[in-house]
């Protein structure tokens, strides 16, 4: 995709709408870790310091300006850092808005909050400057979308024309993420079963739309390779079990399978991320309570790392969802809402986790992770 829109942009700027401009790092000694409490009385990112070593400090509640849910989101991305780490995005799903945060080793500092362009946002995606919410609508009888925004300096600045539908009006979606060079959009749709993948165009917006069933029942959140190859986690069902799958991306927005529906040996495979260097896969698990590891082949295909599916346990009854790395990927970290707990983790070499610690008294509400 090109360059997006330099002229709408400039106009904005000349406009006066941007109102200022942040760039400050988000912690320039060590790091930091956001989530939200998704509360319906009014929705508050939780922000932690993180050290060195790892250890977070207390956490510090700043308030998003919209509203919550008051119960956990069956999604991945509400919460999402921009690649510099100058920018936090989150999901105010109870209000249908966005609010954009400017980032610095003193805090947040609210920059912005708009209207997510539908009802009930659940997922986040930037490339450069281009920014695409995905909205759940159909769960709360409107219908399911994607809209996309320009984000200039702390602004985000709603593209015309850019709503687009998914498979049907109810679908249950789960996750919209860009590939990595950019030219494509996914969603994934927990319901259906379908993966949705549109091409852009040079304007930004979405167009032909594709949907493909889903290697696994229930695919759920995933995380984008390299090489334009994607990693879905498959939650499973009464007669499918929880599962892992790969594809790569043609040019046309085309998907082929790699690996198909690669069993985890755990329950409600629901979130993933990959390791920064691409070479390992994490399924949050659930139903047990459970992180799997999968070693990512040289063609994209996938191998558990451990034969019980159990690279780290959280515990019985702890419900891991969002999860996230740190910039260095050294240090990874498990949201889990059923226990109220972050769990911190040193990523190794093999890919294995070694638990380091855990922060309790996290909401059961809470939702979205995004590490730094």
């Amino acid at each position: 995709m090109k360059s997006l829109s330099v002229a709408k942009c400039l106009a904005a700027l000349s406009a006066g709408l941007i109102a200022f401009t942040f760039s400050a790092t988000a912690e320039e000694e060590g790091g930091a870790l956001y989530t939200m409490d998704n509360a319906a009385a009014g929705n508050h990112v939780l922000a932690w310091k993180r050290m060195e070593n790892g250890a977070l400090t207390a956490p510090t509640l700043i308030a998003t300006g919209g509203l919550g849910t008051g119960a956990g989101l069956s999604s991945q991305g509400s919460v999402s850092l921009s690649h510099d780490g100058h920018w936090l995005f989150v999901c105010n799903t109870g209000s249908d808005e966005i609010s954009v945060f400017a980032v610095s080793p003193q805090g947040l500092q609210l920059a912005d909050k708009v209207s997510s362009g539908g009802r009930w946002p659940v997922s986040l995606a930037l490339h450069r400057n281009l920014l695409y919410v995905l909205n759940a609508g159909g769960l709360v009888g409107d219908k399911d979308n994607v809209a996309a925004f320009f984000f200039v300096e702390g602004k985000l600045l709603a593209l015309p024309h850019s709503a687009r539908a998914l498979s049907g009006e109810n679908t249950g979606p789960a996750q919209v993420s860009f590939t990595s060079d950019g030219e494509t959009l996914v969603v994934s749709e927990r319901t259906t079963s379908i993966i949705d993948t549109f091409r852009l165009d040079d304007n930004g917006l979405a167009e032909d739309h594709k949907m493909f069933q889903s290697a696994g029942q229930t695919p759920f959140g995933f995380a984008v390779g390299r090489r334009d190859r994607i990693f879905v986690s498959e939650a499973g069902g009464a007669t499918s079990p929880s599962s892992a799958s790969s594809y790569s991306v043609s040019e046309d927005g085309g998907l082929e399978l790699i690996s198909g529906a690669v069993p985890t040996e755990q329950n409600a495979a629901c979130w993933l991320v990959t390791s920064h260097g691409g070479r390992f896969v994490y399924t949050a698990n659930a139903g047990s309570g459970s992180i799997s590891g999968f070693r990512v082949g040289p063609n994209g295909s996938l191998h558990l790392l451990n034969a019980d599916g159990r690279t780290a346990v959280i515990g019985a009854g702890s419900h891991p969802i969002d999860m996230a790395l740190s910039r260095d990927g050294r240090f990874f970290y498990g949201l889990a809402n059923g226990n109220g707990t972050l769990n911190a983790f040193r990523a190794r070499h093999d890919g294995s986790l070694e638990p380091l610690s855990a922060v309790s008294g996290i909401p059961a509400s809470a939702a979205g992770l995004a590490g730094w």
